[in-house]
């Protein structure tokens, strides 16, 4: 932590009262892997994508390396998502490191799921973050994604405004195929482990129950709780995901027969990733019809 610290005062010695940019390449940095597929979908080749957290990350804790940070000292534009956990920590560090980039924060424009507070207890991020993997609020970040790249190269305003039709028409297609899925299981409870599909739940009507409660796994009243939850409402799969530790949903998956099955929310292939999580959620609730 030090180390990078020490890294971004050298840069920000290094780049003051300067232009950031000594490329003619077009740099975008973004927060996490999905948002580089809008930016390609509408812009094409026109722009480079930095990713901040890379696949396999957890983007609540990642610390940025060397390489990445170089590349957003030449960026045009920073598309964060406003709510990850790191970006609590060093979103603020990357504006300074380079003043001259454009800054979207996706979040501004969703319609956010904010978590009720109490006496005990509040979400750290003030707001679920994990809008993305919705194809409501896609369909928002893609229209603020496309204005942005209006703004930076607005050269190729027609050319954008025709893969952002093509892509929106992408989105909508997805979202009428999960509304005739799910049109059947409103109310339907899943399992997660850490919770990401909440935005997903709220599109159509579906209960996510999570594993991980506000960051913090667990503690054995929780877990018992979750497993009578899981024989209650009959539940076959437990979703996780490849960044976090699984032991706890290993253990109720033992004492309910639900299997785990891993989904990939942070791909760089969201048309991809989000098609194949509202088939795993479908199947998941046809098979208790069995």
């Amino acid at each position: 932590m030090k180390k990078l610290f020490s890294y971004f005062c050298l840069l920000l010695l290094v780049s003051c009262n300067r232009h950031l940019s000594d490329s003619r390449e077009k740099i975008i940095t973004v927060s996490i892997p999905p948002f580089k597929y809008f930016i390609n979908a509408i812009g094409g080749d026109d722009f480079k994508v930095n990713i901040m957290v890379p696949a396999g990350s957890n983007p609540h804790i990642y610390e940025p390396v060397p390489d990445q940070i170089s590349n957003l000292r030449k960026s045009v534009a920073y598309v964060s998502n406003g709510y990850l956990g790191f970006e609590m920590t060093w979103l603020n560090r990357f504006y300074e490191t380079n003043r001259t980039m454009k800054r979207l924060s996706l979040g501004k424009s969703i319609d956010l799921i904010r978590p009720e507070k109490n006496a005990d207890s509040e979400h750290i991020e003030g707001a679920d973050p994990h809008y993305w993997i919705s194809p409501t609020c896609a369909l928002t970040m893609a229209s603020d994604i496309k204005s942005l790249l209006v703004d930076l190269n607005p050269g190729e305003a027609e050319k954008y405004e025709l893969s952002y039709r093509t892509l929106v028409k992408s989105i909508n297609d997805i979202d009428l195929k999960a509304k005739e899925l799910f049109s059947g299981y409103r109310n339907r409870s899943f399992m997660i482990f850490h919770p990401t599909l909440g935005y997903l739940a709220r599109d159509y009507g579906l209960k996510e129950v999570a594993v991980e409660n506000e960051g913090k796994e667990p503690n054995p009243s929780s877990l018992k709780e979750l497993i009578d939850t899981g024989k209650a409402e009959k539940i076959m799969v437990i979703f996780v995901q490849k960044e976090y530790d699984t032991k706890n949903a290993r253990a109720i998956a033992a004492e309910t027969g639900a299997v785990l099955e891993t989904i990939d929310p942070l791909s760089e292939n969201w048309a991809v990733s989000v098609q194949q999580i509202i088939d795993a959620l479908y199947k998941s609730f046809k098979a208790t019809e069995k």
